[in-house]
């Protein structure tokens, strides 16, 4: 019997089985919780649906969070299945790819700026919102995706590191708020990995080979590492954690310059 087992969880943003929530969605499904999904459009459907059927789910609604109506809809169809909710998994991220080569002063727009802390950022709150009442009085766990660019400026990274740090305020804020009710908010900084959603940064493999030899393990990580930080953030083991960020990155957020190794040697 999992660490999960009994628990029902909703995960936004499988896009591909590289992809961060598949290595979550695989880890809790391990651990026993039932998972429900979400895809943005007609175009992704039968790609998530498939995915869930791998999961043990057939649960799987459209979901585009820039729509409130959608929003609203997801979690009455979600109880319509389901008498209680016990997590929310928030994979989202996004931000126009001319926004992420360059310059951030010369390239960033209005629209681009807004965007990506809409999708990013305030998708997180207002998934909260819709899905509280069926979270009521079921001490859940929602868990969001951030990275080391909300904190330090990143090549290419550019807007998008506005927006997780927007996000990362969110978790502290969200917790703040939900804790009284027994709802904890945490969310993973995970370090590079390649996936779908990184594609579309420039150098990206050249910032991976970077993160490696940077990085205390001088490896990079996985997603079944994150994923199974996820599913203990989303379990009773963690109960007492909230409001917080957990770094999964091999501890490259606790470095300045590498080994001395890596010093001599260039």
């Amino acid at each position: 019997m999992g660490f999960l087992t009994g628990k029902r969880i909703l995960i936004l943003g499988v896009a591909s089985k590289l992809s961060i929530a598949s290595g979550i969605a695989s880890a809790m499904h391990r651990e026993g919780a039932e998972l429900a999904f979400t895809y943005q459009n007609e175009k992704l459907k039968d790609r998530v649906v498939k995915f869930a059927e791998g999961w043990g789910s057939d649960l799987v609604f459209p979901c585009d969070v820039q729509e409130d109506n959608q929003i609203t809809d997801l979690f009455s169809r979600l109880g319509d299945n389901w008498e209680g909710l016990d997590g929310i998994v928030h994979c989202l991220a996004f931000a126009p790819a001319n926004e992420l080569h360059g310059n951030y002063v010369d390239i960033t727009t209005r629209e681009g700026f807004l965007t990506a802390h809409e999708i990013s950022s305030y998708s997180f709150v207002a998934l909260a919102q819709k899905g509280r009442k069926l979270m009521e009085g079921r001490n859940g766990s929602l868990v969001t995706l951030s990275y080391l660019g909300a904190l330090r400026s990143l090549p290419n990274y550019n807007v998008m590191g506005l927006a997780k740090a927007s996000l990362e305020s969110n978790v502290r804020y969200m917790a703040s708020s939900l804790g009284p009710e027994g709802t904890r908010v945490n969310g993973i900084s995970a370090g590079p990995i390649k996936t779908l959603a990184a594609s579309g940064i420039k150098s990206f493999r050249k910032m991976l080979d970077h993160n490696a030899k940077q990085t205390p393990l001088r490896r990079n990580i996985t997603i079944e590492e994150v994923g199974n930080a996820a599913a203990f953030l989303a379990s009773e083991l963690a109960s007492g954690i909230s409001g917080e960020i957990l770094y999964v990155d091999g501890g490259f957020n606790t470095t300045a310059m590498g080994s001395l190794n890596d010093l001599e040697a260039s």
